[in-house]
């Protein structure tokens, strides 16, 4: 427990030092409220808007693991096929890639057009952004398997099935947990994201409602909760990752 903490001190004494930073600047410069407002006024909102705020965090919350749950099996599902598939591979891969040439952005608003106005847009515009990370590192991580173990598994007899179970999907967990723990983190921003381009509620549409009025403290405190849930989700999968991987993803991470 003492080293656990002592080697998270250096970030909390960098945490508390931006905190200092940010009041002393506000305080010393006179900046407006409504540019860049001061961190005790961020926090007191964060106070005076408790109840309203943590509705409008579960609704964003509720989003974005949906939208993160669906690219975990998408992801997973399409990994294996481009994986067990020489066309998949030649075909649905470039694709893959290729796709992220175009600005996620630019198909959020197709997405609304689609799925109206309602929770399926949201969650559209969650899987435009992490499905990427978690199909592309799973499918590099089976094809980064150890040639030479599916050999000796073959030689003694090993099956298609257990081929897949005892070489592929060990060989492939650190790549997924690079991708999911990638998705994880910017799944808030597709929420967020899907909530501005239409929605009546969620930390998304808080802050621009906020920002629309200059009540930069507000919009402060909404981006403060939404940097958290971030957070907490990439806590989250790295916490699955050490407990499915123990010691390998602990190194990695």
């Amino acid at each position: 427990m003492k080293t656990s903490l002592k080697a998270k001190l250096p970030v909390l004494l960098f945490i508390l030092l931006l905190a200092v930073c940010w009041e002393a600047a506000t305080n010393l410069f006179a900046i407006p409220h409504y540019i860049f407002p001061k961190l005790s006024a961020v926090l007191q909102s964060i106070f005076d808007n408790a109840d309203v705020l943590g509705k409008h965090f579960f609704v964003t919350l509720g989003e974005a693991l949906l939208g993160l749950a669906f690219s975990i099996v998408c992801g997973i599902l399409s990994a294996i096929w481009i994986d067990s598939s020489a066309l998949a591979r030649k075909t649905v891969y470039p694709l893959v890639v290729a796709s992220q040439t175009i600005p996620i952005i630019a198909l959020s608003p197709i997405m609304v057009m689609w799925f109206g106005y309602d929770l399926g847009s949201k969650i559209a515009v969650v899987i435009l952004f992490t499905f990427f990370p978690i199909a592309m590192n799973t499918a590099d991580g089976f094809r980064a398997a150890d040639t030479e173990i599916g050999d000796l598994l073959r030689t003694m007899g090993a099956g298609k099935r257990d081929l897949f179970v005892k070489w592929k999907i060990p060989s492939a967990l650190p790549s997924f947990f690079t991708g999911l723990k990638m998705a994880a983190a910017i799944s808030v921003g597709g929420a967020t994201l899907g909530e501005w381009l239409g929605g009546e509620s969620g930390l998304g549409m808080f802050t621009k409602r906020a920002a629309n009025m200059l009540r930069g403290d507000d919009v402060f405190a909404g981006v403060l909760l939404l940097s958290l849930m971030g957070i907490v989700l990439f806590a989250a999968a790295q916490a699955v990752e050490k407990m499915m991987l123990g010691h390998r993803g602990t190194n990695k991470s």
